[in-house]
């Protein structure tokens, strides 16, 4: 397999989308440059998502949305994905040409080593333009490119993860997750998602294929979740916050940082532990 600078490379790609007419041209964009067989799975937009979509002629399939796991596990074993590898991306992350130059790379010659079913790959966090690299965002790895017929999502209702069967490998250069919604339409699905969690914790599916102390980077990420599970209800809102904008030098990364730490480690986290203290009490008056 030769791969050479303009080349399509032998990777189908997946992007879901709801109402993300601000950032898939550039989504689209940046796959469409590496692969001929993208694909969209839309579940319902209302604005110019599909417009620009099939603009940019990717292949656009609409399908119900559940939960983010469900809705990915749906595309790989629903579309007709035409190539040996899989990438899967959101409506709002893009490959970078760091990224691209690394997979083009990774596909020369032989390609990649027979032995490994997937790759991690770095997420770099631009919000409202401004990118996260402190407050221990930067890395955060997850596994988005996968030989097809070896990798699936976990089926959670909250913080769901693709795996894979057998070996994998990290790559260096990140996609960048490029948030544009409005406040008010971030907010809100955080809002959705802390529902979600607080389902998890209190109903928790069993479906979480990825376990603590495995060695992987989620089950890492997910070693320290647990711990912070065990913590005080309210107050590790604060110590997170504390730890991720004061410890970690968060304040680093201007005003944009500062918004996003306190909505993001602080409201969020708040909202979610309000939630569950609710649920709880209204259980233990039934």
């Amino acid at each position: 397999m030769n791969s050479v600078p303009g080349a399509m490379l032998p990777i189908s790609v997946v992007i879901l989308t709801f109402n993300s007419a601000d950032t898939i041209g550039a989504t689209v964009a940046s796959a469409r440059a590496l692969s001929d067989d993208v694909h969209v799975v839309d579940s319902g937009s209302t604005d110019a998502t599909l417009d620009i979509v099939r603009a940019a002629g990717a292949s656009v399939a609409s399908h119900p949305f559940e939960s983010y796991g469900a809705q990915r596990n749906w595309a790989i074993a629903t579309l007709a994905l035409r190539h040996p590898w899989q990438l899967h991306l959101d409506a709002d992350e893009r490959v970078t040409p760091e990224l691209a130059a690394e997979l083009r790379a990774l596909f020369a010659g032989d390609g990649p080593p027979a032995a490994i079913a997937g790759y991690y790959v770095p997420r770099l966090v631009h919000f409202h333009g401004q990118p996260i690299r402190h407050g221990g965002m930067w890395p955060i790895h997850h596994m988005r490119l996968f030989r097809s017929g070896r990798g699936r999502c976990e089926d959670r209702k909250y913080d769901q993860h693709f795996y894979v069967d057998g070996a994998t490998a990290t790559l260096r250069a990140p996609m960048i997750d490029d948030i544009r919604l409005s406040l008010g339409e971030w907010t809100a699905r955080h809002n959705r998602w802390a529902d979600a969690e607080v389902d998890e914790i209190l109903a928790p599916s069993g479906s979480g294929v990825i376990q603590p102390g495995s060695g992987d980077p989620v089950a890492e990420k997910r070693a320290l979740r647990g711990r912070y599970n065990r913590a005080p209800l309210f107050w590790r809102a604060l110590g997170l916050f504390l730890y991720r904008y004061v410890l970690r030098l968060g304040f680093l990364d201007g005003r944009w940082g500062l918004v996003f730490f306190v909505l993001q480690t602080f409201w969020f986290r708040f909202l979610v532990d309000a939630k569950l203290h609710e649920r709880r009490a209204r259980e233990a008056r039934r």
